[in-house]
């Protein structure tokens, strides 16, 4: 499987040092790294179990705008988003409705609807396809996965596929045995036209999904048409943000364009104001609870 990782903040290696850490969660939320690490062990299984025809983008930071899509996963049989969550406990999948239970099995909505987070997710991705000329013969499909084991879902027809950590093999024995749409080497074609939207010198062929025998194509001059965020008419209904805190990402491959300085306002560490006021506030917490620690250890003996 062929990985390709537009995840920000990280180096070469592919790690994530303690400074980018904590940038990243003053930037993306709370949630930011451990998504991430609940990623690299989907990732793991993935990369264990498929092979060739098969390529997954991860973090792709659609162009022209402040929506992350998590992992696209890119085979022979279709398209799938994906989105890994590391929570655990009992939740209720309904529908388009994504519910904690408690003890006593009473259900409340969750403070993030998850699915219908990633359900959002691959309806704007489908749309960003279309927009690149790109025809699907199936639709892209919201999967929602979870790694811990300790996460218990109960799911009554959910509008994304739902995978608790005991059945990702199985999800990904299902990918292997579908029947092929296209072939591999247009799987690839496929995921460079994804992450290059950028219109071509002359005019090409539309990229469209073929049929496994793979026949001509039309030509068309509409095929490099550049990608218009405004086009998706898409909007997350999760809290008051338009778009989801941890989901805001700029894609390390294509550099936003600065803004001119403006007099007299320089950052410290490339961190705005507020996020260090939030900084400095951690910081006064960790120090006032190191100090109760000690005190409590000076009376104590």
């Amino acid at each position: 499987m062929k990985i390709i990782d537009k995840t920000p903040l990280q180096d070469e290696k592919g790690e994530i040092s303690f400074t980018a850490r904590i940038q990243g969660t003053l930037k993306y939320g709370l949630n930011w790294f451990a998504e991430l690490e609940a990623q690299k062990i989907a990732i793991a299984q993935m990369d264990r179990y498929l092979e060739k025809g098969v390529v997954l983008i991860r973090n792709f930071t659609l162009p022209n705008s402040e929506i992350v899509i998590p992992l696209v996963l890119i085979s022979t049989g279709g398209i799938f988003v994906i989105y890994v969550t590391h929570l655990r406990g009992r939740f209720e999948a309904k529908g388009d409705q994504w519910n904690t239970i408690n003890d006593k099995g009473e259900r409340q909505p969750a403070s993030i609807n998850l699915i219908d987070r990633v359900s959002k997710l691959a309806n704007v991705f489908q749309k960003y396809l279309k927009i690149q000329k790109v025809e699907m013969q199936m639709p892209v499909e919201a999967v929602l996965v979870a790694v811990d084991p300790g996460a218990h879902i109960d799911s009554q027809r959910p509008v994304a596929r739902v995978v608790k950590s005991d059945a990702i093999k199985q999800f990904l024995g299902s990918l292997i045995k579908a029947r092929p749409i296209w072939s591999a080497e247009f799987v690839y074609t496929l995921a460079e036209r994804i992450l290059d939207p950028a219109p071509p010198e002359e005019p090409k062929p539309v990229i469209t999904a073929p049929a496994f025998s793979e026949p001509s194509r039309p030509k068309t001059a509409d095929q490099g048409q550049a990608f218009d965020s405004d086009e998706l008419g898409f909007a997350f209904d999760d809290g008051n943000e338009s778009v989801p805190q941890n989901l805001r990402e700029s894609s390390p491959a294509r550099q936003a364009p600065r803004s001119k300085p403006v007099a007299g306002r320089k950052k410290m560490f490339g961190l705005s104001n507020a996020q260090l006021m939030i900084l400095a506030g951690m910081f006064l917490f960790w120090c006032c609870v190191l100090a109760g620690f000690g005190a409590f250890l000076f009376f104590t003996q």
